[in-house]
This record gives C-alpha cells, sequence and structure tokens, in this order.
C-alpha cells in the first residue's frame, strides 16, 4: 500500500510539474503569409516585415551605437546600408535569438581592405537577451552594428522570416 502511494504521489508532482513548470519555448510558429521583404529605415528607427505591398509587423529597433552613416569597418559602431539578404539563423544567440544579414557584400570587402582595414561582419537582427537588456534601458542605440528588437519581437521574427528574403536597410 505504502509503494502505491508513494508512486500516486511522485506522478502526481511530475504531472503538476509539467503542466506548470514548462518553460515558455522561444521558438514560435507562423502560418500567415510569407514575408517577401524586410525593410529598415534608419532614421524612424523602424523595421517592417512585408508580404508584397502589406505590412505585416512593424517595430522599432535599435541600432550601432553610431548609427548616422553607412558601416564601413569592423568596430565602427554603424549599421549597414543598402540590398542585403537574410542568409542564416542562430538559436543560440547570446542576444536571445538571431537572424542574419549577408553583409558585407564583396565591393565592401575591397574598399575596406583597399584601406589596410577589415569590413566587419556578423551583423544580426537579434533580441536583447540579458545583457542587452541592461544597455537598451541606458540607450536606443547600443549593438556594434546590428538591429535590436526585444526578445519577444525577435521570437515572431525569428519564426516568420526565411533564408533569402532581401532586407533593404535606409538611411
Amino acid at each position: 500500500m505504502y509503494r502505491a502511494t508513494r508512486r500516486t504521489v511522485a506522478l502526481s508532482v511530475l504531472a503538476f510539474m509539467a503542466a506548470c513548470g514548462k518553460p515558455k519555448s522561444r521558438f514560435k510558429t507562423y502560418s500567415g503569409p510569407p514575408v517577401t521583404q524586410i525593410v529598415v529605415n534608419k532614421g524612424k528607427r523602424r523595421l517592417y516585415l512585408l508580404s508584397g505591398t502589406t505590412v505585416l509587423k512593424a517595430y522599432d529597433v535599435g541600432l550601432g551605437f553610431a548609427p548616422v552613416g553607412t558601416k564601413q569597418f569592423e568596430g565602427d559602431g554603424k549599421t549597414p546600408e543598402g540590398l542585403y539578404f537574410i542568409d542564416r539563423f542562430n538559436p543560440r544567440s547570446r542576444y536571445h535569438l538571431s537572424v542574419g544579414v549577408s553583409y558585407p557584400r564583396p565591393e565592401q570587402v575591397a574598399l575596406a581592405e583597399s584601406l589596410g582595414r577589415k569590413a566587419g561582419g556578423d551583423i544580426f537582427i537579434h533580441g536583447w537577451g540579458p545583457e542587452g537588456r541592461q544597455l537598451a534601458d541606458q540607450k536606443r542605440d547600443w549593438t556594434a552594428g546590428c538591429i535590436a528588437v526585444n526578445d519577444e519581437e525577435i521570437e515572431e521574427i525569428f519564426a516568420m522570416v526565411t533564408t533569402g528574403v532581401p532586407i533593404i536597410i535606409n538611411p
């Protein structure tokens, strides 16, 4: 009798923990219209996900710590401008989740190298994560050149966007 009671209590506790203790997944699903383009307007600090000409979602963003002008060199704190493509996804980002932007283009690498510099890379749309949350509280533009949204918003973007989607980053 004692063994059956222990087993019942243990199973009840496990069932309770499974129902109440499950952490919220950061991997959302999306089944709406496809995102065919991303537009970032740096001056307005806005990112738009579009399907054709219809805006599906819009977000306020943070940019590189020196946001005016286009990125030319590693460490300049600028967010690139121009046409790029979504080229990778990082589910283990230190900034919660991140979606890769195809910067730099070959001509940007060549320009930087001709001046004895590196063009940089690893430009992402990403969340805040623990580190970014603290920085975002201090100032709006805090990244090294990436485009930052809060963690809940990057979960939506991560679910909605696919590899190959063009991203246009305007001044």
